[in-house]
């Protein structure tokens, strides 16, 4: 029985980059488990998780997929309630794996920055579990956190916008040195994440060096106000 991980794994950049360093680090990732809201969630990155499927062929990595049902988080009362309701799917796909004859669950990998409220909860659930957690850019500096995605060749696309200053010239662009350098200056004004770690923007990540081959995407940018994001019409690997 070996000492099993499981990388929480949205295809976005920030499990991505857990899944890199875990893997630099030497962590024995046997899995990717990706939850697939049906609507809203105020504990998942939503858009896009269709691709996890093509992100995890490239990575080389089995996915584990969970599909649970819309957690009605557009009308919540109690945010705290919500989010450890929204945990249980993820939780209870941890113990089937963990109940594997041939897998010693050691810990998940989590692509959390600033979010006490997700993070707590994901430490929780680890506690429960008795694993660890691996957490990279836990309390990092963001804009530090960009560009070393950017300089070990990270490959990144904007998938979804909701904020100010974020228009739908966003949608698909490539989140990358420029566009950093906007987002640092959109933070003055508006208060904008540059990692989006507020709900402004959502990502995918097309390319990196722990994946063996590149995915290509053909999309539709939706527009609708004052926010936007992509609908995918292709994918495929490269």
């Amino acid at each position: 029985m070996t000492d099993d991980w499981v990388s929480l794994f949205s295809g976005g950049k920030d499990s991505s980059w857990a899944l890199y360093r875990a893997l630099e680090e030497g962590l024995d990732v046997s899995r990717l488990l990706t939850v697939h809201p049906a609507g809203d969630s105020y504990m998942y990155h939503t858009p896009a998780t269709e691709l996890a499927r093509l992100a995890a062929e490239s990575v080389g990595i089995d996915l584990v997929e969970v599909s649970p049902d819309d957690f009605g988080a557009d009308d919540v009362d109690d945010a705290g309630a919500q989010g450890d309701a929204e945990l249980e799917p993820m939780e209870a796909a941890l113990r089937e794996i963990a109940a594997g004859d041939d897998v010693g669950l050691a810990g998940v990998t989590a692509g959390a920055v600033e979010s006490e409220y997700q993070t707590s909860r994901i430490q929780g659930m680890c506690d429960r579990l008795g694993i660890d957690l691996f957490a990279p850019l836990w309390q990092e500096d963001p804009v530090a956190l960009a560009e070393a995605m950017f300089e070990a060749g990270f490959e990144i696309r904007i998938v979804q916008v909701a904020a100010y200053g974020l228009d739908e010239s966003w949608l698909g662009r490539r989140y990358d040195a420029d566009a950093l350098a906007e987002l640092v200056d959109l933070r003055e004004e508006y208060g904008v994440h540059p990692l989006g770690e507020g709900g402004e923007f959502e990502t995918y990540v097309v390319d990196g060096p722990h994946m063996d081959r590149r995915i290509d995407i053909e999309y539709d940018a939706v527009w609708e106000g004052d926010r936007g994001h992509v609908e995918i019409r292709d994918a495929r690997l490269e």
